[in-house]
């Protein structure tokens, strides 16, 4: 394991920090795999299975069985993950401003776009390198002003140049889930399976600009933008969701990391007998028909439905109760579909996030993501 370490600049005198990289395998081998946890830094459940995976990498990489290069980002916001207010991590939203530290990334491709228009030819492996040259060219001329935005650019260098990036994050109470491109779903699938994921969540653009967003989304919009030249899908990233914030714990640290290495194996990162694909009943639902389920009005929360439960367009998802006048105002999905995440707080005002439905018959549009 060779460990690399990324200074921050400063928001006051006196002040530091930095992010540590953890790489394995030999430095430009391929498949190259980025792994990063807890980008939402009050989101735990990644920096257990970071722990329990790099214990797995470092024992792979004893016995000579790591083929490609993977680099493991174990704490992905450092800065996150100090912000901590009358005993409360508040990892979601930089204090400072109220930046969400997983939205507002770059959009690479119109940038890149003009840096190769013209030089590319019929070779779809040249093609490729003359890209991710210009992806690289174009993080680099990016020049974040704040300490937030330089963490970024740290994040998006680091992650830019590999085949596959995995970004680790939870929901607040939730079942196994990942959000991709569509055009990245079957390459996910088998990572779904050992994971146990209930629900696949897909968008070319969600409209909030999300870190997995950076690295997918510019190939697939060039292949379309240049459809004279083979341009080869190089790059698919995932949002992994691993359930909920308080899922904490050394047994689902250990499965999902077991679930990381058995995929990596899929893909010939690593070697060993890859496992053999569980079948498992998960949807592939464009984002866009993901039903999010809102509070008409403040009161109690009372949840019918457990997260990763199917529900019919219908069915009684949670109560809300008024503590004083007892009245009970029902909350009922509009959707078939996985009820995949819920909201951990037990009272709610009027228009709050209950929960989301990975449904079938809405059409969204607009900024898809929750803030």
């Amino acid at each position: 394991m060779f460990t690399t370490i990324h200074q921050l600049p400063p928001l006051a005198p006196g002040s530091a920090h930095s992010l540590v990289m953890q790489s394995f395998g030999e430095e430009g081998a391929r498949p190259e795999v980025y792994v990063q946890a807890s980008l939402h830094a009050d989101e735990i459940p990644g920096m257990i299975c970071a722990v329990h995976l790099r214990e797995r990498l470092l024992a792979l990489e004893d016995a000579r069985l790591v083929i490609g290069r993977i680099n493991l980002v174990p704490v992905a916001n450092p800065l996150g993950l100090g912000q901590i207010v009358f005993g409360h991590a508040m990892g979601r939203f930089a204090l400072g401003d109220g930046v969400n530290f997983n939205r507002d990334y770059p959009h690479l491709t119109p940038g890149v776009a003009a840096r190769i228009d013209g030089r590319l030819g019929a070779d779809p492996h040249a093609n490729k390198a003359l890209i991710r040259q210009a992806i690289a060219d174009e993080i680099e001329a990016w020049t974040p002003s704040t300490q937030v935005g330089a963490l970024k650019k740290i994040l998006v260098s680091l992650a830019s140049g590999a085949d596959l990036i995995l970004d680790l994050h939870c929901d607040s109470e939730g079942a196994m889930h990942l959000y991709t491109q569509p055009t990245s779903a079957d390459v996910f699938a088998p990572l779904g399976a050992f994971l146990g994921s209930r629900a696949t969540l897909t968008a070319v653009e969600s409209g909030g600009d999300p870190f997995d967003e950076v690295f997918s989304r510019p190939w697939v919009e060039l292949r379309a933008r240049f459809p004279d030249h083979p341009v080869p899908l190089a790059s698919h990233s995932v949002t992994v969701e691993l359930r909920g914030q308080a899922d904490v714990g050394h047994t689902t640290g250990r499965a999902d990391a077991d679930a990381i290495v058995a995929f990596l194996r899929h893909c010939g990162v690593v070697g060993g007998a890859a496992p053999p694909i569980p079948a498992v009943e998960a949807s592939v639902t464009p984002l866009a028909s993901a039903e999010p389920l809102t509070a008409p009005s403040s009161g109690i929360v009372a949840f019918h439905v457990e997260p990763g439960a199917m529900v019919k367009a219908g069915d009684a998802i949670a109560d809300i109760i008024d503590p004083i006048s007892g009245a009970v105002t029902v909350v009922t999905a509009q959707s078939d579909g996985v009820l995949f995440a819920r909201g951990a707080n037990r009272f709610t005002s009027a228009g709050k996030r209950l929960g989301k439905i990975a449904g079938t018959t809405l059409n969204r549009s607009g900024r898809l993501l929750s803030l």
